[in-house]
C-alpha cells in the first residue's frame, strides 16, 4: 500500500511541476533576494495563494479569460497548451508564485519575463459584433481582462472553498493589484466591488465560439493520469458551480444537477483539496524558500 500511496503521490506532484524529478531551481532560488517582497507571511495574498483554492481558481480563471474574443484568439494561435499542457500549468505557476513569493526584484523580473513572451502574441480576432479586430497580448484591455478573471477566480474561489481572509476580500484585491501593474495595466481594482464594477464593463464585449467550445472541451477532459480523474471532475464541476449564472451561460454549462436538483459542491471540492494538501504537504517549496529568505533578512537586523 505505501508504494502505491507514494507512487500516487509522485504523480500528483508531477502534475504541478512538469514532472520535474526535483523542486524546480527557480523556486528555490526564491530564498535569494534583498527585501519581504511585495506580500509576507500575513498578507491576504499568502493566505489565498498558499490554500488549495488556487487549483480550482485556476480552472475557474481559465474559462473566463476564454469568453474574451480577443484573449482566447491568443490562445488559439500561439498556446501549445493541447501538447504541452503540465508545461502551460508550469508556466503559469512559475509567474503567479514567483510574484507572491519572490523578493521585488524576482517579481518585477519574472512578469518581465512573461510581457516579453507576449510581444510575438498578436493577430486578429472577430468581436461580439461581427467586426474584425487586431489583439496583442500586451493590450493593456485584453490584459486587464486576464488579470481581472485570475482576480476573480482566486478570490471568489477562496470565498466559497476556503479559509479566512486577511483584512477580507478588499485587502486580498488591493494586495493583488500589484500583480496586475507589474503586466502593465493601469489602475487595476482595489476593492471587491470595483473588481465586480470592472468586470462588468467587459460584459458586452464577452461571447462563445467555435475556439471556447474546443478549449472547453480540453479542460472538461484534460490528459491527467487516471487515479487524478475522478478528483478533477469534482474540481472542474466546483469550478463551474462557483461562476456567475451570465458566465456560465454563456460557456453553454450548466451548474452541477441531478433533474431539477443543484447539486451542493462546498464539501465534495473541499474533501478533494484536503486530499491534494495530504498529497503535497503543508507548505510548497516556493513559500518555504520565502520564509527562510525572509527569516535570513530579520537575522541582519
Amino acid at each position: 500500500m505505501i508504494p502505491l500511496l507514494e507512487s500516487w503521490r509522485r504523480q500528483l506532484i508531477g502534475t504541478f511541476s512538469n514532472n520535474a524529478a526535483e523542486i524546480p531551481q527557480w523556486e528555490l532560488e526564491l530564498a535569494k533576494g534583498d527585501d519581504v517582497g511585495h506580500f509576507g507571511p500575513e498578507s491576504a495574498v499568502w493566505a489565498v495563494h498558499g490554500s488549495m483554492t488556487p487549483i480550482i481558481a485556476g480552472v475557474r480563471a481559465l474559462l473566463l479569460q476564454a469568453l474574451h474574443p480577443g484573449a482566447m484568439a491568443g490562445v488559439h494561435d500561439f498556446s501549445d497548451y493541447k501538447e504541452d499542457p503540465l508545461g502551460r500549468l508550469a508556466g503559469t505557476i512559475r509567474w503567479i508564485f514567483t510574484v507572491t513569493y519572490g523578493d521585488t526584484h524576482a517579481a518585477k523580473s519574472g512578469s518581465d519575463w512573461v510581457l516579453r513572451l507576449h510581444e510575438r502574441v498578436q493577430g486578429e480576432y472577430v468581436d461580439a459584433d461581427g467586426v474584425e479586430q487586431p489583439y496583442s497580448a500586451n493590450d493593456p484591455e485584453i490584459a486587464r481582462w486576464v488579470h481581472l478573471a485570475f482576480t476573480d477566480a482566486f478570490l471568489s474561489s477562496h470565498q466559497r472553498y476556503g479559509g479566512p481572509i486577511p483584512g477580507g476580500p478588499d485587502a486580498y484585491v488591493a494586495e493583488w493589484a500589484v500583480a496586475g501593474e507589474l503586466m502593465g495595466i493601469p489602475d487595476p481594482p482595489r476593492s471587491e466591488a470595483e473588481l465586480r464594477k470592472q468586470m462588468a464593463g467587459y460584459d458586452a464585449q464577452l461571447r462563445s465560439s467555435e475556439y471556447v467550445q474546443e478549449a472547453l472541451g480540453f479542460l472538461k477532459r484534460p490528459p491527467l493520469p487516471g487515479n487524478q480523474k475522478l478528483g478533477y471532475r469534482v474540481l472542474f464541476a466546483g469550478a463551474v458551480a462557483s461562476l456567475e449564472p451570465k458566465h456560465r451561460e454563456l460557456l453553454g454549462l450548466r451548474a452541477p444537477h441531478v433533474g431539477p436538483v443543484t447539486l451542493p459542491m462546498t464539501f465534495p471540492v473541499k474533501l478533494v483539496l484536503g486530499v491534494i494538501r495530504f498529497g503535497l504537504g503543508p507548505m510548497g517549496p516556493s513559500e518555504r524558500s520565502a520564509r527562510e529568505r525572509i527569516a535570513r533578512l530579520a537575522g541582519r537586523v
